[in-house]
């Protein structure tokens, strides 16, 4: 019952793609795109760690506007009964 169904949208796996291959990404912007890429096509979920992670880039004024979107799609794409 608790299942997201959702997965990485080919934009966002673009971009997640091209964040893993960009010399300057930061360490935080690369296990994002490690783990919206590792959401495509597959059933897998984002874990509780990348959960916080997330969490903490969208509330942060520190993370460019790439890196918040690659943060909103791990996010939304969590398990549903860990939000409850």
């Amino acid at each position: 019952m608790g299942f997201n169904k959702k997965k990485t949208s080919s934009g966002i796996a673009s971009q997640a793609a091209q964040t893993l291959r960009d010399n300057n990404a930061s360490q935080t912007a690369k296990k994002l795109a490690a783990s919206a890429l590792s959401q495509t096509g597959t059933r897998n979920q984002t874990g509780a760690d990348m959960e916080t992670l997330a969490s903490t880039v969208l509330t942060s004024n520190k993370y460019k506007a790439d890196t918040k979107s690659l943060a909103a799609s791990v996010l939304s794409q969590s398990n549903k009964q860990r939000r409850s």
